[in-house]
């Protein structure tokens, strides 16, 4: 499902929604689970435990001219159901665009992930030119639910 600010894919995992958090919630794992290509690996980020935490992740892409970092600052935190982070340059406030993981549990065994990237509050004209939204497709946001259903699966 997309509009024009936003994306968002749903897959259900065979997987409790307290493993598929445990997964998520580890800064350390994202580079595995990342389907964009982005993420090289964690430069800080202990495991999330509640908003207001900062995770630093080592980044490298051509729209930022090569290798970079970004501050993760957490936005949303329900234990088991939700995370979300704006995303920013390090050392930078976030622009506007975050990452949000909703998990609705489906049965002992089983749980719808919704992973949203959303873009809708960048107002920056001299980001807008330079970067062009969505940096990251709707099928790389699917592969990344792919990979975490694989991460969970071996778990």
């Amino acid at each position: 499902m997309s509009n024009d600010t936003s994306l968002t894919v749903t897959r259900t995992i065979d997987a409790s929604a307290a493993e598929i958090f445990d997964v998520l919630s580890l800064p350390s794992r994202h580079v595995e689970l990342d389907g964009s290509g982005f993420v090289r690996s964690v430069d800080h980020g202990d495991r999330i435990t509640a908003v207001g935490q900062t995770f630093t992740m080592n980044m490298a892409g051509d729209h930022m001219g090569g290798e970079y970092q970004t501050d993760n600052h957490v936005t949303g935190y329900d234990d088991g159901r939700l995370l979300a982070w704006e995303t920013a340059p390090a050392g930078t406030e976030p622009p506007g665009w975050q990452w949000v993981w909703e998990l609705l549990p489906q049965g002992p065994g089983s749980t719808e992930v919704r992973h949203t990237y959303d873009w809708g509050k960048v107002t920056d004209k001299d980001l807008l030119a330079k970067v062009s939204f969505p940096l990251v497709e709707e099928e790389q946001l699917e592969d990344t639910l792919g990979r975490l259903a694989a991460a969970v699966a071996s778990d």
